[in-house]
């Protein structure tokens, strides 16, 4: 069955970075377009970013683009989200998904997530 698995949340400062993982398994990882979506505590869920199956586009929400980037090793079947100059507002639990910006809430199969929390 699909199996998606993120790690690299943890406790960071305003301003700091961070890179989290997800390892993917139980569909053609390589033929898969995916996205990053976070929910912040108390709130719904929201789209991030995301990357083609081939890598050769990426999309990112307004409220990280020049901060995030997304990327992924076919290879090693892993999804990667590098965040740079973190802010408080990025405090969110992360969740890797199957799909692109209009497609992600199709997809039902999602892992634990990584919590995220940027302290001021």
């Amino acid at each position: 069955q699909v199996q998606l698995v993120e790690s690299g949340g943890g406790l960071v400062q305003s301003g700091g970075s961070l890179r989290l993982s997800c390892i993917a398994s139980g569909f053609t990882f390589s033929m898969s377009d995916m996205s990053w979506v976070r929910q912040p505590p108390g709130k719904g869920q929201e789209w991030v970013s995301d990357i083609s199956y081939g890598s050769i586009t990426t999309t990112y929400a307004d409220s990280v683009k020049g901060r995030f980037t997304i990327s992924r090793d076919n290879a090693k079947n892993r999804l990667y989200l590098e965040m740079n100059s973190l802010k408080a507002e990025d405090t969110a639990m992360y969740y890797c998904v199957r799909g692109r910006e209009s497609t992600w809430r199709d997809y039902r199969d999602w892992g634990p997530g990584t919590q995220v929390t940027v302290s001021t």
